[in-house]
């Protein structure tokens, strides 16, 4: 709960930071007299909505060995680090990037791939993971990790954000103008009345929640092209039907909600609508059905 907590409110940082720089700035004075300025209010919702994405991309790495605790191996200090380190070099090279840092960390069955390029990304595994699978099965989940690499999907998903982000940014004021205009009568001039913030609010909360589907939509495709990838890296794809065979029957180990997304494995949430990763048995079924 103290992670999600606080990548909640580092985004919320972000966006109140940017709100007064680009205040002060001016770029904000989309409401004048003459109605609502569109062109000016979509520079505003670009900026504040990209700003906030980027900026959590750019820290993911930091922030996801602070928050998980995860300890960087530079030194191997028994067999299975230096295997788990010559297994992700060797899957990196296949893929064509850069050889990723590679990390343990403590917890139930979980595996996250994270970073802001290709070349300088983090692969991190739990111990539990390490511990309850077999190394053909750890290797096809190391597999699907650097697949999320070779695919860009951090920067994907980053992009995705920011787009939904500005449309959330933009339409709750569009609503809110139109909303304070029309009930509350205060769209003659440049000053938001208290009808325009409130409605803002409850738009940005309510355009949040349809974002954050369409954005748990991307990421649970992105999950069948990652299984796909760690069969084509390991060139068989049973490893990988092995490995989330075994993840399913496992309780998988709980990801600060800023990797979620990243995860091999995601415990349900408020729904199918809100889950970053599909159902095992779909993924299961997309492998074995993989021409």
């Amino acid at each position: 709960m103290k992670r999600i907590v606080l990548f909640l409110l580092t985004n919320l940082a972000v966006m109140a930071v940017m709100s007064i720089v680009l205040s002060l700035l001016g770029v904000n004075r989309f409401l004048t007299a003459n109605g609502l300025q569109l062109g000016t209010l979509m520079v505003f919702s670009l900026v504040v909505g990209f700003t906030g994405a980027i900026f959590s991309l750019l820290i993911s790495k930091p922030m996801a060995k602070w928050s998980t605790g995860a300890r960087v191996i530079d030194t191997p200090s028994n067999s299975t680090e230096l295997w788990l380190v010559n297994t992700v070099k060797a899957l990196s090279e296949r893929a064509g990037i850069g050889m990723p840092e590679v990390a343990v960390y403590n917890g139930e069955p979980n595996a996250f791939a994270t970073g802001a390029f290709k070349n300088s990304a983090l692969v991190a595994v739990s111990t539990g993971l390490l511990e309850g699978m077999t190394k053909e099965e750890v290797e096809a989940v190391l597999g699907h990790e650097v697949a999320h690499i070779a695919n860009g999907d951090m920067v994907t998903m980053t992009l995705i954000q920011g787009v939904v982000n500005t449309f959330v940014v933009f339409l709750a004021r569009v609503v809110g103008y139109a909303i304070d205009k029309a009930v509350f009568r205060n769209g003659d001039n440049d000053r938001p009345g208290i009808g325009y913030m409130i409605t803002v609010f409850v738009c940005e909360i309510l355009f949040g929640i349809v974002a954050s589907m369409i954005v748990a939509w991307f990421s649970r495709q992105r999950e069948f092209r990652a299984d796909a990838g760690s069969a084509q890296l390991l060139g068989n794809r049973q490893p990988m039907i092995h490995a989330l065979a075994r993840l399913g029957g496992m309780a998988p180990g709980e990801l600060p909600k800023s990797m979620a997304a990243s995860g091999i494995s995601d415990k349900p949430g408020w729904g199918a609508l809100f889950s970053t990763h599909p159902p095992m048995e779909e993924r299961i079924a997309a492998l074995q059905n993989m021409r």
